[in-house]
């Protein structure tokens, strides 16, 4: 609450006899004491005054949380045995020693840390919640982040190397209020019914400033040196990268007020950082670049579109900047009316923006497409005079409504893929696959002729998605790229996204026709894992004084669910299908989780 007092001095000017210096005094003596005496007074009687406000303030917020606690009832979600990898872990109390490597470590694998982040929920897992309102619930990419991160050391000859593992949860202010009350305090406020939601968003409001928590559990990047956590509802929270101690958000020196992108992407050539932030009320997109040292942002434009699409990513050219405009939408006045927050309108219009690095609304030349839903960009590059962009495609999202769901009847939003009951129209996944699951794709768009130009680059053997590329090509045109591929009976069976292998993708060489059984389609390699394993947050280690684009390793982390025992492997990607030159057995498990990524940094010092 602020107090504020203004005060007014008022100046008489006369020709007669100048006053003396001393009568000056002794006449600003006695009207500064006239004028002060009564805020005098009032400051004496302020601590009195603000210690009722506090206490009123106090009473007020009891008194709320006595009514939601006795109003929203909170319950586990069920989770099903395929789920179990998806529950959280504890903090560990020390570093651990990874003396469990099966292979070698190859001698030019560079010093670094590979760290990866995921949802790691607060009290057990994630929450329900039951109300004379309805229910709401959280869905499966909620859940407040955890670092896990893998510190690559050698010795000062070269010679022997050390493989430490820690984790941390990001402590974001919203984690901070209820590791302090100890309890689900936040209510779940994306999924369920309408009414509920609404409250939600009210009671969350009221009582913590925030409709919802900042979870910072998507993705790290890096940018001038520093190192950040992120998920695109909140700013990136800075990490020391080697404590993985939360040093708080990163707002570039104020300039910055609204969520970030889990995907910032480092413009090529000039080292600048291209940003942008989704926000459910308008201006539902703004487009910022960061200078190349971190301190400032250079450019900001508000893209003016009429809804809030519900973007993850965003791409870079050497002079441009990629959107997709696409429809899956937030829409707060379809919650009002009684619809769902978040939908995925299929009948709506799909469009990419090609924008100047340092464009606007009316510079932005935007490019009509089929209505599709792209979380993940692989790269963008300039060609001739088309821009291309390579992405991973569906023609349905996952991450869509559940209104009108029973959340007994399948607690994650995903539950289209898994319900208790059968739903008939993804009952036979091969026939729908498509829909919910991203082949890899191309757009050319032709900066003076308008045309576009789309077509599938991979076939229909796996899907594909959390693309990698090696970091050297971002913006420019490359030759290969890895995704991890989904296991498509596992993720129905447990309605969950899983993973059970690595794809390599040759964008200069055709597939054969025994291969992909399509003519036109690229080559793609594939490593698949054995058994029930599965992996997450896969990242792209170039080679020390590698001289290709394809010189280096992925590296990952596993999980066998038939032993329960999670592991890394690192993949040459010069032998792509053969064995990985290293396998670690992970001292504890590690959960599903998200994106990852390797920081080639000094480790010894």
């Amino acid at each position: 609450m602020a107090f504020t007092s203004k005060m007014a001095f008022q100046v008489n000017c006369s020709a007669e006899r100048r006053p003396s210096l001393l009568e000056n005094i002794d006449r600003f003596k006695t009207r500064f004491c006239s004028s002060y005496k009564p805020l005098l007074k009032e400051l004496q009687q302020l601590p009195a005054q603000l210690e009722v406000s506090k206490n009123i303030k106090n009473a007020s917020a009891k008194l709320l949380d006595a009514f939601v606690d006795s109003t929203f009832k909170f319950s586990d979600q069920r989770v099903l045995p395929s789920q179990s990898n998806f529950l959280p872990v504890d903090e560990l109390n020390e570093p651990l020693v990874i003396t469990s490597i099966e292979g070698k470590i190859p001698d030019d694998f560079p010093e670094g840390v590979f760290i990866r982040n995921g949802p790691n929920p607060l009290f057990g897992g994630l929450k329900s919640t039951t109300s004379i309102f309805g229910k709401t619930g959280h869905i499966w990419i909620e859940g407040e982040g955890m670092l896990h991160a893998l510190y690559f050391d050698k010795d000062n000859d070269g010679g022997s190397r050390t493989v430490v593992y820690k984790n941390k949860h990001v402590e974001t202010e919203t984690f901070k209020v209820e590791k302090r009350r100890n309890k689900p305090s936040f209510l779940p406020a994306i999924d369920g019914s309408p009414p509920a939601i609404l409250l939600a968003y009210m009671f969350n409001m009221l009582r913590f400033e925030k409709v919802n928590k900042d979870l910072s559990n998507t993705n790290v990047f890096e940018h001038s040196g520093k190192f950040y956590s992120i998920s695109e509802n909140h700013l990136p929270q800075e990490i020391d990268i080697f404590s993985l101690q939360t040093l708080g958000d990163w707002d570039i020196n104020g300039a910055w007020h609204r969520p970030f992108t889990a995907h910032p992407k480092t413009a090529p050539g000039t080292g600048e950082l291209v940003v942008f932030g989704v926000d459910a009320i308008k201006p539902y997109l703004e487009v910022g670049v960061v200078s190349a040292d971190g301190k400032r942002l250079v450019h900001k434009a508000d893209l003016k579109l009429d809804r809030c699409t519900l973007l993850h990513d965003i791409g870079v050219t050497e002079r441009y900047n990629v959107i997709f405009d696409l429809p899956l939408t937030i829409d707060i006045l379809r919650l009002i009316k009684g619809g769902p927050l978040l939908k995925y309108e299929k009948e709506k219009y799909a469009r990419i923006g090609v924008m100047p690095r340092y464009g606007d609304a009316e510079s932005t030349r935007w490019f009509e497409v089929e209505p599709n839903c792209t979380f993940h960009i692989h790269n963008c590059f300039e060609e001739g005079d088309e821009v291309v962009v390579w992405g991973c495609r569906s023609l349905d999202s996952i991450i869509s409504e559940s209104y009108g769901m029973d959340l007994d009847k399948s607690e994650w939003i995903s539950g289209r893929l898994r319900s208790k009951e059968p739903v008939q129209q993804y009952t036979t996944f091969s026939s729908n696959d498509e829909l919910l699951f991203s082949r890899f794709y191309e757009w050319r768009l032709n900066m003076k002729t308008g045309e576009v130009k789309e077509r599938n680059l991979s076939g229909t053997k796996f899907s594909l998605e959390f693309p990698m590329i090696n970091p050297g090509f971002n913006g420019l045109k490359n030759k290969f790229g890895y995704t991890q591929i989904v296991h498509e009976p596992a993720s129905i069976s447990s309605g969950m996204p899983k993973f059970g292998g690595l794809a390599k993708l040759f964008f200069d060489e055709t597939a054969s026709k025994e291969g992909e059984h399509s003519e036109g389609h690229i080559k793609v390699e594939y490593h698949e894992f054995e058994g029930n394993t599965f992996c997450t947050g896969s990242a792209f280690v170039p080679k020390e004084g590698g001289l290709e684009e394809d010189d280096g390793w992925i590296i990952t982390f596993v999980h066998d669910e038939d032993v329960n025992t999670s592991e890394v492997y690192i993949i040459d990607t010069k032998n792509f299908t053969g064995e990985p030159v290293a396998k670690f057995t992970m001292p504890c498990r590690v959960p599903y989780g998200f994106h990852g990524a390797f920081m080639p940094i000094p480790i010894h010092s």
